[in-house]
């Protein structure tokens, strides 16, 4: 397919039936760490600890969506944008993880359901991104398998209260990268290291997918239930040999491990060795529990990675390529800016025959921004969106199956380990103030979700 001009970029080219929207993540936008009886969570505990987070940053206060949800949700209805995906701080209606429930948290939960539902914006519920309660963590958190039940208690708490108004639920977001960051890697919360926290972590991580879709299938009538993944589109860094099964391994790990388990597939284990270490986690009936008929899944797409043999590094055998390295166009994150990585995604995606609907649940990008006489422009972010659509309007003229795109994020937000530092926002935050500007992506994309043929 040709570019297209990005001035007669329309969202009727999509079909009346795609959906659009905006995702947000508690941890990262609500602040009021401790209100009302909420517990903590193991990203308060470890942004408490020094050095953790990019220049000492904190979410304590974040974008104070606690108490500014009807402004914020005021200027996702003012944006057009008709679907907006939040998710439940676990420890906020659950401060242990497990019962006795905080009905403060339960009444703020449906505070926002019912705002949205007034303001004509349809509600997209994450159950878990991230923010596991604290006291779970003090138990072992996902290496414990108990978490499996903490985590089947806490859904059905959500089915319970939300479940007769909010239709579309996402169970568990990106468990690559919070299993990997937070449980092998340690840069993330809660800080642990090493293959086995990781492979105990994975395991029962797809465990709790599937046992918390299942509720959600028996509590919620109507749900429409899907789970996302974080999705890299992955090339070796020459045509040798050995960096062509080095991007194998890297493409299993980030885009494979965790999805085709859910899928029937089981864990990709012959392209992935170190895979086999799950054998001594696996316990009888774990087999039949492993896959679920999701009625979408989500994909998270940023980036492309390039990947060249390493024998020194452990399990994989094989090292990114930084984009530093390549001298290419980056964000602020150091990510390479390079749209056609959505469409390879969906592309590969969709060669698994069993994906009933696929719905973009985020795609952004973090640039600095200029503000100037009260107006915030960010042409660069206007242009990896509108990029970003033209890959989708490849992919769909091609037949591929996407249904949906949801821009990360509404809001300039806590972004994890790197602090306030990375926006992503179609708005922007003054976090000293608190005061919002819709920034120039923002209104293109009002605009473009305004317009009609």
């Amino acid at each position: 397919m040709n570019k297209i001009d990005h001035s007669l970029l329309n969202k009727e080219q999509f079909g009346k039936d795609f959906l659009w929207g905006v995702s947000t993540a508690a941890f990262q936008i609500e602040g009021a760490h401790d209100a009302e009886g909420k517990g903590a969570s193991i990203w308060d505990v470890f942004t408490s600890q020094k050095g953790k987070i990019k220049n000492g940053h904190h979410a304590i206060n974040a974008c104070d969506f606690y108490n500014t949800y009807k402004d914020d949700i005021q200027l996702v209805r003012q944006l057009n944008i008709p679907n907006f995906r939040f998710s439940i701080s676990w420890s906020r209606i659950m401060p242990t993880g497990v019962h006795p429930v905080n009905q403060a948290g339960i009444d703020y939960y449906n505070k926002i359901i019912n705002f949205l539902i007034e303001c004509e914006i349809e509600p997209w519920i994450t159950l878990y991104h991230w923010d596991l309660p604290h006291a779970l963590e003090l138990k072992g958190g996902w290496t414990n398998r108990e978490c499996v039940s903490w985590f089947s208690e806490y859904t059905e708490v959500c089915a319970q209260y939300f479940g007769d108004r909010v239709k579309n639920w996402m169970v568990i977001n990106e468990p690559s990268v919070f299993t990997g960051a937070g449980y092998f890697l340690g840069i993330h919360a809660p800080g642990k290291k090493g293959i086995t926290n990781y492979i105990k972590a994975m395991h029962h991580v797809t465990l709790a997918t599937v046992a918390g879709a299942k509720i959600l299938r028996n509590k919620v009538i109507d749900a429409n239930i899907g789970t996302t993944f974080s999705c890299t589109h992955i090339e070796p860094f020459s045509d040798k040999p050995a960096d062509v099964q080095a991007a194998k391994r890297v493409d299993t790990l980030l885009n494979r491990t965790f999805i085709e388990p859910i899928l029937g597939l089981g864990y990709p284990q012959e392209d992935l060795p170190v895979l086999k270490k799950l054998n001594n986690y696996i316990v009888k009936g774990d087999l039949d529990n492993l896959a679920f008929d999701f009625d979408f899944i989500g994909l998270q797409c940023y980036t492309r990675e390039i990947v060249r043999s390493s024998m020194l590094i452990p399990y994989i055998g094989a090292e990114l390529v930084s984009a530093e390295k390549r001298n290419v166009i980056t964000t602020e994150m150091g990510w390479e800016v390079y749209p056609p990585a959505l469409y390879h995604v969906l592309k590969r995606f969709n060669d698994y025959k069993n994906i009933k609907k696929i719905i973009i649940t985020e795609n952004g990008a973090a640039f600095p921004d200029t503000v100037t006489n009260g107006k915030v422009y960010d042409i660069k972010r206007t242009h990896f969106i509108q990029d970003n659509l033209e890959q989708i309007l490849k992919a769909k003229h091609e037949g591929l199956n996407v249904d949906g795109y949801f821009v990360w994020s509404l809001t300039d937000n806590f972004e994890w380990a790197e602090g306030y530092n990375a926006r992503f926002g179609l708005i922007h935050v003054d976090f000293d103030t608190q005061k919002r500007t819709i920034k120039q992506s923002g209104l293109w994309f009002g605009e473009f979700l305004s317009k009609q043929n």
